[in-house]
């Protein structure tokens, strides 16, 4: 049997990923170059799943949260775990314009804490997103806030057993021990 050929770009755009395969691999740019992770774990799911519904329970009308949807950032495209969008924010938009953003939130896997902690929360804070949330897999979450596109200058890490407690985006309170099932 055949396998399918495929020419890859030298430099990847937004296009590229058209043509990529629907195959449960996540594919992003940054600067350029194609990222590909694999489908998440279900401890991953879960964790995502449950701050998902935290954030829901808290998020005021207007706000809408969104699950892996895509988001422009300068030098790139990002499929984010949760986005929270603000209030206005396009609602047929495929790729989500950083400006619309109020949140972004990665789960940190084997396969991504490099760069969920490094490349996505340095581009995150160059667009201006206002919030960057990454989740440890024991719950640990580390907060970024106050961009100032060129890195978040505000940091606060909350441990299971802590109380998570922020007021923007909006406020949420929570033990990110709850995340864990």
């Amino acid at each position: 049997m055949a396998q399918p050929t495929y020419s890859f770009p030298d430099y990847w755009g937004e296009s590229d990923l058209d043509v990529l395969p629907d195959d449960g691999h996540r594919y992003e740019i940054v600067d350029g170059s194609l990222l590909m992770t694999p489908p998440p774990s279900q401890g991953h799911q879960s964790i995502g799943g449950n701050l998902f519904i935290a954030l829901r329970l808290a998020m005021p009308r207007g706000f809408r949260g969104l699950y892996e949807v895509g988001v422009r950032v300068p030098g790139g495209n990002f499929i984010p775990d949760i986005v929270v969008l603000k209030p206005g924010a396009p609602r047929v938009a495929v790729w989500s314009e950083s400006c619309d953003v109020a949140l972004v939130v990665e789960m940190a896997s084997r396969s991504t804490r490099v760069t969920d902690r490094t490349l996505k929360a340095a581009k995150c804070a160059e667009a201006m997103i206002p919030s960057y949330w990454r989740v440890d897999e024991d719950g640990t979450v580390t907060i970024h806030t106050d961009p100032d596109g060129f890195e978040y200058t505000r940091s606060q890490v909350v441990r299971p057993g802590e109380r998570l407690r922020v007021d923007a985006p909006f406020p949420v309170d929570l033990d990110p021990a709850s995340l864990v099932d």
